[in-house]
């Protein structure tokens, strides 16, 4: 096993962080990021600033320090590892509610709207998801080919479902899509994302403020009466709208197109997709794809607040540590062959949407769907195929959030 700086000479270079991925294997982690597993399930990077926070990549240490609240989330705290400086981060335009908290604010305000992704709700949802994949897919057949498969279907599935959900008017899309692209940018200027924000969270509060006098059925009308019963300030329920809206949309429309392309590059797993009768398989074939792709490919970052001893290393207190999700979901000692994808696998194990009090609330919602979408679409569309090479089409490798920019297909 190769030495780094924390188990061996001081000579040794330590490993850069973030590494670009490889153009030949666009699915898979960069090979520097792969390289890091081979220094043992925790390691020092070099990163923004150069900063040096510990990289974890074993399953169980992930899993482990995801639920340990001797690591925060708070960005502004000294040594949190981020490409973004603290002291000039931009105020309330860059508030992403309860996601960058820890307890006891951060359990007060997911609370209130965890309720609406529990599985019973989110179920209940699931023949409207139905009929707007239908729609969606209905008007792809109608237009001109080849298609975008992005604008056509994966991102505006997502978009309408979580619009509905809390009460945004669809209509206004395009303008919620142009700024949550930026928020998530890795390319974007601190300016232009601080911009972004400033715009989005302007919208949810006007939207908020409309709702406190015409509420309606939605989760942001449910937010309001929060705010009129003092549990709630309206700059919270703003915010926590810039979180779901942004979240909601822009996870979901990458699962979707990136993973299209895969299931078209293996045909054979596409297959049991399409010919399923048996919703266990789509279940399966799900968890399969997010374990495989694990589109939140910067790492989950925090903060220690006290020092943790594990694996044999001692996180110092004040220390950055980056938990690699895409490295713990290819730990060959929880998914044997975890470089093969195999939809049939039991993946259920793996940490696409985190563990622990910050694991993603909206999972329920993104897991049903992606059991809709992908077997309606090759259902509808058997002959369905993307058009070119690999290398031409555009993946995201300048965002935070990986996926594709355009997915090009025909039929």
């Amino acid at each position: 096993m190769p030495a780094t700086p924390e188990a061996g000479p001081l000579d040794i270079p330590i490993p850069d962080f973030p590494s670009p991925r490889s153009s030949e294997c666009p699915f898979a982690p960069s090979p520097g990021m792969r390289a890091l597993s081979g220094y043992g399930p925790l390691t020092r990077v070099r990163s923004w600033g150069d900063s040096t926070p510990w990289a974890v990549t074993g399953h169980a240490e992930q899993k482990a320090l995801l639920s340990d609240p001797r690591l925060s989330v708070e960005f502004t705290r000294p040594g949190f590892p981020s490409p973004v400086d603290p002291a000039h981060a931009g105020g309330g335009g860059t508030d992403l509610s309860f996601v960058g908290m820890d307890d006891p604010e951060h359990a007060r305000l997911r609370r209130m709207v965890s309720g609406t992704f529990t599985i019973k709700r989110v179920e209940a949802m699931r023949p409207r998801v139905r009929e707007m994949a239908d729609d969606f897919i209905d008007s792809l057949l109608k237009g001109p080919k080849p298609a975008d498969l992005v604008q056509a279907l994966a991102l505006p599935i997502p978009s309408l479902v979580i619009s509905e959900l809390l009460g945004v008017p669809y209509e206004d899309h395009e303008f919620f899509q142009v700024n949550s692209k930026t928020i998530v940018s890795a390319v974007a200027t601190r300016q232009e994302r601080h911009s972004a924000h400033t715009n989005l969270a302007t919208y949810l509060d006007d939207l908020v403020g409309r709702k406190l006098t015409e509420p309606g059925d939605d989760l942001l009308s449910s937010l309001c009466a929060q705010i009129r019963s003092g549990e709630l300030t309206r700059r919270e329920a703003a915010a926590m709208g810039v979180l779901l809206l942004l979240g909601g949309h822009e996870t979901t429309a990458n699962m979707i197109s990136l993973g299209t392309l895969l299931l078209l590059r293996h045909p054979e797993q596409l297959a049991l997709i399409r010919d399923a009768d048996d919703p266990a398989v789509i279940r399966d074939a799900v968890e399969e794809l997010l374990r495989y792709l694990t589109i939140v490919h910067l790492g989950r970052r925090r903060t220690a607040l006290e020092d943790i001893e594990i694996a044999g290393r001692t996180i110092k207190a004040g220390d950055g540590v980056i938990l690699l999700g895409e490295l713990a979901n290819r730990d060959p000692s929880v998914f044997p062959e975890p470089d093969r994808l195999d939809i049939t696998r039991d993946a259920r194990r793996h940490q696409a949407f985190g563990a622990g009090a910050h694991h993603c609330v909206g999972q329920p919602l993104a897991r049903m769907e992606l059991q809709v979408i992908y077997p309606a679409l090759f259902r509808r569309i058997p002959t369905l195929r993307a058009v070119g090479d690999l290398d031409a089409i555009p993946f995201k490798y300048d965002a935070v959030i990986y996926g594709l920019h355009e997915l090009p297909v025909t039929w």
